[in-house]
């Protein structure tokens, strides 16, 4: 099988991965979802026992449900702001006592027992389409969306009540906003007390939010979609927050959580301390309190506040401030046993991020670049950072936070802990750790089991016992082992990556032709040290070129400083990074043609792939831009605004950072790729492109992909689309060497 057909037919091999690991109190039995096999996209749920690693399905979507899938809109939607490609079961919840799962299938409601085990049933009091279910603590009945309306229905009968509905067109219950969903992560609109007394909902308007309508042209009798788009510089959805009493029959009387929104407006995290908290648990004995995040429309102000439940009242507890913008980071906020906040933040203003546990600096140390809180066990805290000098590797680090010990977590050798580096995430509760590496020595995904997780005596290291590993049934690609160099480019000191063909012999002295492959935009890194990165870089450069990755300034991984120099500008500074990482490359390796430079990306990558031949024309001789963000006034409020401000108040920033402006010459080949169903960058970006390069007379040429969201997963395009590629950087960059 071709690697362009095996990489679409196993959705880019993350079909039979083990993933969304859950773990009992106790640490002794853990859930989690992988497909049967390497092509299997009905994702199952499993159930592992941590001490004799027996696994057992525990519903399968083939004997659950009514068949064919059949997803409501709401439920699309929400997957699409996730990335998620997989069918069958791809989200569940579980009780506190590990007892019993919720889920669905095709917009029905399903809960099995996960102690008894037996078939799952379907909780036919539910009303559907069910979106987004989430089980009470106590295991006895499920919240859940239907019609933009919060429900509540038992699992053992006591049939169904509606909390809250819709006093409005474009009022919904309990569902994220597209803004929370797609740019800070929060993908929930719902959360119980950890009694299960009452919920804590977020009720969106989305009356303020300019309507956008998206067509498909190859079915003209389709209705077109409309949709709720929040584009830079215009309205936002208007976020509230209520707490739900299930005292009584039928709705409940909101109990507004009240702060100043509009100051505020962004709701960044939310949750309940004492067991449901937004990131972790406090076993304290106080009342368990609302807590949640909220942010500026400037983004420069983050605060973490408190609420009581039953009043309402608001406080304040941490303040966040940076002149930039300040970082919504993952995991936080999240409780110690002890009651004590998690949180991350405190050094920006110094160029770094640091670890507060009850307002106390407790890491991280030796300059790392802290990434996230991974979890919080007790009085222990689990969280993820990049060594200093190594961005490209992420490692999990265990504090103590009674002794205030902090150890590195070193992957056993069964999750490939002799070979050093790599990329590793973890989960932890109960003192078992699920510990998930990637590294340079396999492809995929290795996952062990540890248990009896703790720093140990000597308070430098991690004490644990290895319990077995979790199979991963994912495919692996049918390629040789890739052959990539790592280095910092430049005076920058750019993180970059080259990787060679195969069957290439550096004593031929045989110059390739060039292939850039960045992303090179913020929140996302190319230059890891994972072997499954660079897969389908492996397959280009067996193709006859040599494939180069960047990430310059603006990616994660380097420092908060790295982050900040796109404030403003978009455009300049990372394509100043990969020029220069090119040519840093060209004097080192020396096998490199730079008469024949292409460049290729999908999203920001496209964005950066169309500007550099459109800008630097001499340096870059063909480009192949997928999904491009071309003109940042079409992006959202969130992430544009972040670098851009508002295009009101900063217009310059907008015409710096466009694909529209600043053209040179010559023209140079440039194939845009667009799915014509994307509602995070909409189709228009590429024709406003398009149609002021035929406005200039340029020629270019325009691929759209009919039905195809931002992310083409569908397999016949996916294979076909890696093929076109290769055939049209071909045809350019030798029609550009005859010319030469």
């Amino acid at each position: 099988m071709s690697f362009p057909r095996q990489q679409a037919r196993t959705r880019r091999f993350t079909i039979g991965v083990p993933r969304a690991f859950q773990i009992s109190p106790d640490g002794r039995r853990m859930a989690f979802l992988r497909g049967r096999d390497g092509e299997d996209a009905a994702t199952c749920l499993w159930i592992r026992d941590a001490d004799s690693g027996h696994e057992r399905v525990a519903a399968d979507p083939r004997t659950v449900g009514t068949g064919d899938e059949d997803l409501p809109a709401e439920e699309r939607a929400r997957r699409e702001r996730l990335r998620e490609t997989g069918g069958g079961i791809v989200s569940y919840t579980v009780d506190a006592a590990f007892s019993r799962a919720a889920f669905t299938l095709s917009g029905r409601l399903y809960t099995v027992d996960l102690n008894a085990g037996g078939a799952p049933r379907e909780v036919a009091d539910a009303v559907a389409p069910v979106v987004d279910p989430a089980i009470s603590p106590q295991g006895g009945a499920a919240a859940y969306v239907s019609g933009g309306a919060l429900h509540v229905v038992g699992l053992d009968g006591g049939g169904d009540r509606v909390l809250a509905e819709p006093d409005g067109d474009d009022v919904t219950w309990g569902l994220a906003e597209f803004i929370a969903a797609e740019e800070m992560s929060r993908y929930r609109g719902l959360w119980w007390a950890p009694d299960g007394s009452a919920l804590l909902a977020a009720r969106v308007d989305d009356a303020p939010v300019d309507r956008w309508t998206i067509s498909d042209p190859a079915n003209p009798g389709a209705a077109a979609q409309t949709t709720a788009y929040p584009a830079a510089g215009t309205g936002d959805a208007d976020v509230r927050l209520a707490v739900l009493s299930l005292d009584g029959d039928g709705a409940a009387e909101p109990r507004w959580i009240d702060w100043d929104r509009a100051a505020l407006p962004y709701l960044a995290r939310a949750g309940w301390t004492g067991g449901g908290g937004a990131a972790g648990s406090a076993e304290d004995s106080g009342a368990p309190e609302v807590v949640f995040t909220a942010q500026s429309r400037d983004q420069r102000t983050l605060v973490l506040m408190r609420a009581d439940a039953g009043t309402g009242r608001v406080r304040r507890e941490r303040t966040e401030t940076d002149p930039a913008w300040v970082e919504i980071m993952p995991g936080v906020p999240a409780f110690t046993a002890g009651g004590e906040t998690v949180w991350i933040g405190g050094g920006e203003r110094d160029a770094h991020r640091v670890l507060l546990v009850g307002g106390r600096e407790a890491g991280p140390a030796d300059g790392c670049y802290l990434r996230s809180v991974a979890d919080v066990d007790g009085d222990r805290v689990l969280y993820s950072a990049s060594p200093a000098g190594s961005p490209g590797e992420v490692g999990l680090w265990l504090l103590d936070t009674r002794t205030g010990a902090t150890a590195r977590v070193d992957a056993p050798e069964t999750a490939g802990g002799g070979s050093g580096g790599g990329v590793v995430a973890g989960r932890l509760r109960g003192g078992t750790l699920v510990l998930q590496r990637r590294d340079m020595d396999s492809y995929g995904v290795r996952t062990v089991v540890l248990t009896g997780v703790g720093v140990g005596a000597d308070g430098g290291t991690v004490a644990a016992e290895e319990s077995g590993g979790v199979d991963s049934y994912a495919q692996v690609p049918d390629l040789p082992r890739p052959d990539v160099r790592f280095w910092a480019a430049g005076e920058r000191r750019i993180p970059a990556a080259l990787v060679l063909p195969s069957w290439y012999d550096p004593d031929s002295h045989v110059r390739l032709p060039v292939l850039m492959d960045p992303y090179g935009g913020p929140h996302a890194q190319r230059v890891v040290r994972s072997r499954s990165a660079y897969s389908t870089s492996q397959w280009f450069a067996d193709q006859g070129f040599a494939v180069l990755i960047a990430d310059g300034r603006g990616t994660p991984g380097v420092g908060v400083e790295w982050e900040r120099a796109v404030h403003g500008d978009l455009a300049a500074p990372v394509l100043e990074d990969q020029v220069a990482a090119l040519h840093d490359a060209a004097a080192r390796f020396g096998c490199l043609d730079l008469d024949r430079v292409a460049i290729r990306g999908w999203s920001f990558g496209g964005f950066l792939a169309a500007l550099a031949v459109l800008r630097r024309p001499e340096v870059f001789h063909a480009a192949v831009a997928g999904a491009p963000v071309t003109d940042w006034h079409l992006y959202d409020t969130h992430y544009t605004e972040r670098y851009l401000g508002t295009p009101q108040q900063r217009p310059d920033a907008y015409v710096r950072s466009s694909a529209l402006e600043g053209w040179a010459d010559p023209a140079r080949p440039l194939m845009l790729i667009h799915g014509l169903a994307d509602d995070n960058v909409v189709f228009a970006h590429t024709q406003r492109l398009s149609s002021a390069l035929l406005a200039a007379g340029r020629p270019h040429s325009v691929l759209p992909l009919s039905g195809i969201t931002h992310m083409a997963s569908e397999e016949t395009t996916a294979e076909n689309l890696l093929l076109l590629q290769v055939e049209f950087l071909h045809r350019s960059l030798g029609a550009h060497r005859s010319e030469g």
